[in-house]
């Protein structure tokens, strides 16, 4: 046989390369997911580990981004753009009744709904505040607190009163609200909004109540009208309910009482909060060599700066919008502008107000 053939050696798992070095096998790197393995142990050490290469590894790029900041701003030069992270919020699904800045017939119908009276300050809010027939304790405590923070708000205990007559006795006294508490056995569950004369009715979904007592280092508000701040009511039934509750408040806030009552819509979801604004100073620490460069003048004078900070006064809660219902309310030949149902909930990504 003409042929020379090379033979591997015995125990060995490779072949020898033209220079006479090992050619090595490549070892694959375990890409095994912490949900594919059984043992609880070894699976939450996996996990941790994943975790704390990921927090490493997000650590080395941002010190990066600095380092390159910091050249371009160096060289002169425009700093890299930062990268917009990925949320529900910014990736919703498109909807056509999104409010433009320059749509001319929302404007046109804000000078003629049911609210333009209040927001052009020609009529002041007077509102009603009242709870359902059988109410637990902690339903008329949110109504005592809602008072303290709407202006010009009255409560009324409710008795066996029906809500219809309510609405006709608010008329003759010239309220232009009606707020509704509705408790089941233990918490308040639900909040009725009701506008007069001519409505419109929105009735809310209420849940994660905190009274002020029980909020830690709350605040005690004073009588000052607040300052009123909505957030995200984008489409067109979020700006109508975001006007309702603007009607509820005066359009001329002292801001001398420091008081901000805030609505902010996320995902459909409205959180209450009620702050005040605290500016406090404080002592600043100097370091002994500053102060021997500065002049002989300034070494007396106390070093203060000024912090300024928010003391939540209570109370908070979460508002959902269930239905929004034409004219005062109406359970049997009510029309609805708007009803929240189950089979409407296709994506997490889809947003109504």
């Amino acid at each position: 046989m003409g042929g020379w053939v090379k033979r591997k050696s015995a125990g060995s798992d490779h072949d020898d390369d033209v220079d006479g070095k090992p050619k090595g096998k490549k070892i694959k790197k375990d890409k095994t997911l912490p949900s594919m393995i059984k043992n609880k142990e070894k699976r939450s050490e996996v996990y941790s580990k994943l975790k704390r290469e990921k927090r490493i590894e997000k650590r080395k790029q941002a010190k990066a981004r600095e380092v390159a900041i910091q050249r371009a701003l160096e060289l002169g030069e425009e700093p890299p753009q930062k990268s917009v992270p990925r949320t529900i919020e910014n990736t919703r699904e498109v909807d056509e009744t999104i409010c433009r800045p320059d749509d001319e017939e929302l404007f046109a119908a804000n000078n003629a709904d049911e609210f333009s009276g209040i927001l052009k300050q020609e009529i002041i809010p007077k509102i009603l505040i009242t709870t359902n027939r059988f109410n637990s304790t902690r339903g008329p405590a949110l109504c005592d607190e809602l008072v303290s923070v709407i202006p010009n708000a009255h409560f009324y205990k409710r008795g066996t009163y029906e809500l219809k007559k309510i609405v006709e006795y608010a008329k003759n006294k010239d309220f232009t609200s009606i707020i509704v508490v509705h408790t089941n056995r233990r918490e308040p569950d639900a909040m009725l909004i009701i506008g007069l004369p001519d409505g419109p009715t929105a009735h809310f979904k209420l849940s994660n109540l905190i009274l002020r007592k029980d909020i830690k280092n709350h605040g005690n508000p004073t009588s000052h009208k607040p300052e009123l701040v909505l957030n995200n009511f984008t489409t067109t039934i979020g700006h109508r309910v975001g006007r309702m509750i603007q009607s509820l408040f005066h359009q001329d806030p002292n801001f001398r009482g420091r008081r901000v009552v805030t609505f902010h819509n996320q995902r459909d979801f409205i959180f209450f909060r009620h702050h005040r604004y605290i500016f406090e100073t404080k002592e600043q620490k100097v370091n002994p060599k500053e102060k021997a460069a500065k002049d002989s003048k300034s070494k007396n004078l106390p070093q203060q700066k000024v912090i300024a900070r928010l003391q939540e006064c209570g109370p908070r809660f979460t508002l959902k919008l269930r239905t929004l219902q034409n004219g005062t309310f109406d359970t049997q030949g009510g029309e609805y502008e708007w009803v929240h149902k189950s089979d409407m909930d296709t994506s997490r990504r889809r947003f109504f107000l």
